[in-house]
């Protein structure tokens, strides 16, 4: 077991840990927790015996053999299939001794040279680094490609097949999810799963740590703390915690108060004097106990988009590629007001390539992609935060940006907006290259943010973002009332956001009729038929027309034509019942928004207000004004409080009208 003990760790000035105490057993599976910059890497590399303690000890036991994800970017022409094998140490270890016993004619040593090969399995160790490379999503003829054939997300699912592949008593894990898509990560959940040893694992993927751990450790304030259960779990009882923990408080604040009465009002008194003179002693004996103070949560939100065509875009024989190589093909879609679409599929489908081409970043081969009159895009991309300028500021950004989008906008405006995003103080002027990858991708959806788009296209926009700020994203996605696409290997926000899925499969886009548990399912279905030797099972989903790997007209996401019957099957009632929710969400924007906008013009006419009634009290206070002047003023503060009574009350009837129509709206009304 791992143990730390009264454990002091900083870095520079910061104290990333201070007195930390806690105990990690053999076989358990724990999930390391806190927000972006609280020290987890660093409590990893101490692990590892990277970084010394500055007091306390770690202990764990000295022949245990720690795995770990090489974060440096392999270099090498090495073949895939043997770079994941050389992360096999035992294995390794026995090949060099076979291989000095020989060269010195030794037999015995040979012999048993032989023998720790089988302890390490070496007569199946190809099949198992192969294995582990297919699972991770690599291709029957991508196993023996040279290293530095394949790109960055690529090289670093070696590296983690590399640490797979050791034996350890301890596996250290730092984002493994980070370059995996859907169907890898599904993968990497079973054999976690089934891995026998101690493992501990950072990640923001709420869905990935509920189904791999059952401890949680908290790292915040330079302290750790234990809790036995998944994530879930821990914010439960991490809430009640804090929840217990300020009820504490409040009482012995009560407390306290009593005693000070009975001291301020008895210590004078002769007759009461010895009972004062007790409390006051009680009180300085008192343990005092700490408010509970927590980080502020970040949140932010999409602003109204300024119009919402419908449809939005129409896809007619779409063909998507790279020059003249095709990726995807007959694409037949369309895009409605309001969708909240999930885009899902295999890593080197296509996925990218759809959401680029519909974003004008690669230009269609062929076929049409036709746009509703006033459609603004919103487009984060998977490598946006690798093209931003490293000598760039966040002003400066946005500088840029206000001037193509918004002239008028001054300065100050773009920096109480960058406030929003948590760039406060000079870290409007920091350089881009100094940013964090959290703060980075808070940066661009900043930029998205301002353009106001009505439909976002969004390819892995949580990557580097913590769990609070992806809780931010979702429910400003939730929230935002135009339309939605969206790539990610976050199950959480696809299930939070999305409510149809296309599958990109076999060079063509199909409505996937199912959730995301149905989605999982079918992989492992396909798994199955693979290893089997059968072809893969079906799509969940209508029939696709034959030949061109599409769906038919009527469930190709448009508007049903009046003459056609209506789906007979339960799938496709579901999918008219989503794309009656979309179609609901888009007239209940339209209804609202001239509540909504008169409600904006009530609160600036009432800022206004406050302003002047303001102005008008301190030049009162002043005693410097003439008679006349003083009525006047006194005239102007009721008129004030008269409209200001008048915007008010309107303000709440508008504000009851548009709750009135959301609950009549949702499918409870």
């Amino acid at each position: 077991m791992i143990s730390l003990k009264n454990l002091t760790l900083r870095r520079g000035v910061k104290v990333v840990l201070q007195n930390a105490s806690v105990t990690l057993n053999p076989g358990e599976k724990v999930g390391l927790v806190g927000r972006n910059g609280a020290g987890k890497s660093s409590l990893f590399s101490l692990i590892a015996g990277r970084l010394h303690a500055d007091g306390g000890d770690v202990e764990m036991p000295p022949r245990w053999r720690i795995g770990e994800v090489a974060q440096s970017m392999p270099e090498t022409d090495q073949p895939a299939t043997d770079f994941v094998l050389d992360g096999d140490l035992p294995l390794a270890e026995a090949r060099a001794a076979l291989a000095a016993a020989e060269a010195g004619g030794d037999g015995h040593a040979i012999a048993e040279a032989h023998m720790h090969l089988e302890q390490a399995g070496a007569f199946d160790a190809r099949s198992r680094a192969q294995s582990l490379l297919l699972g991770l999503g690599f291709k029957t003829e991508q196993l023996d490609a040279p290293v530095n054939s394949f790109s960055g997300g690529w090289r670093m699912r070696l590296q983690l097949a590399r640490a797979l592949m050791c034996p350890a008593d301890l596996l250290l894990l730092d984002e493994p999810t980070n370059h995996l898509d859907l169907d890898a990560l599904v993968w990497l959940e079973g054999w976690l799963k089934r891995y026998p040893g101690l493992l501990l694992i950072i990640s923001h993927d709420r869905e990935f740590l509920d189904a791999v751990t059952g401890v949680t450790l908290h790292l915040d304030d330079a302290s750790l703390t234990r809790y036995g259960g998944n994530y879930t779990a821990f914010e439960e009882m991490r809430a009640e915690r804090m929840a217990q923990q300020q009820a504490a408080f409040s009482r012995q604040q009560e407390k306290i108060a009593h005693l000070q009465r009975f001291i301020d009002r008895f210590k004078a008194k002769a007759t009461k004097a010895k009972q004062a003179q007790s409390r006051v002693k009680a009180l300085a004996r008192m343990e005092k106990l700490a408010p509970v103070l927590t980080a502020s949560d970040f949140e932010f939100s999409f602003r109204e988009p300024q119009s919402l065509p419908n449809p939005m875009l129409a896809m007619r024989d779409l063909q998507c590629g790279y020059g003249s190589t095709v990726i995807v093909r007959n694409v037949e879609r369309t895009v409605l007001a309001g969708q909240r679409i999930g885009i899902l599929g295999a890593n080197g489908q296509g996925k990218s390539t759809l959401v680029k081409t519909i974003a004008h970043a690669l230009p269609p081969i062929s076929g049409t992609l036709t746009e509703g009159k006033g459609l603004a895009i919103g487009y984060f991309a998977q490598q946006e935060l690798d093209l931003l300028s490293e000598d760039d500021t966040p002003l400066q950004r946005m500088v840029r940006l206000a001037r193509e989008v918004s002239p008028q906008a001054r300065e100050q405006e773009l920096r109480d907006f960058l406030g929003q995003f948590r760039f406060v103080g000079d870290m409007v002027h920091q350089k881009v290259g100094t940013l964090s990858g959290g703060e980075r991708a808070r940066l661009v959806m900043a930029t998205i943010v301002w353009q106001r788009p009505n439909l976002l296209l969004l390819d892995e926009p949580t990557n580097h973002l913590d769990l609070n700020t992806r809780e931010a994203l979702s429910i400003a996605l939730n929230e935002f009332e135009g339309t939605v696409m969206l790539v990610s290997h976050d199950r959480a926000l696809l299930r939070e956001v999305c409510d149809e899925f296309w599958l990109v499969t076999a060079g063509g886009v199909k409505p996937f009729d199912g959730d995301l548990d149905d989605y999982q399912r079918w992989l492992l279905e396909v798994s199955r038929a693979v290893a089997r030797g059968l072809p893969p099972p079906p799509v969940p989903g209508p029939t696709l027309a034959a030949g061109d790997g599409s769906a038919p007209a009527a469930a190709r996401g448009n508007a049903p034509s009046p003459a056609a019957p209506p789906a007979a099957d339960a799938g496709g009632n579901r999918r008219d019942d989503r794309k009656q929710a979309a179609q609901a969400r888009a007239e209940l924007a339209s209804r609202t928004r001239p509540m909504r906008t008169e409600i904006q013009q009530i609160d600036q006419r009432l800022e206004k207000l406050a302003a002047e009634r303001g102005e008008l009290e301190a030049t009162l206070a002043t005693g410097t004004m003439a008679g006349a002047a003083i009525a006047d003023a006194g005239r102007r503060l009721n008129h004030i409080a008269a409209e200001t009574a008048m915007l008010e009350e309107r303000w709440l009837e508008l504000q009851s009208e548009i709750e009135a129509l959301t609950a009549a709206a949702s499918p409870g009304g």
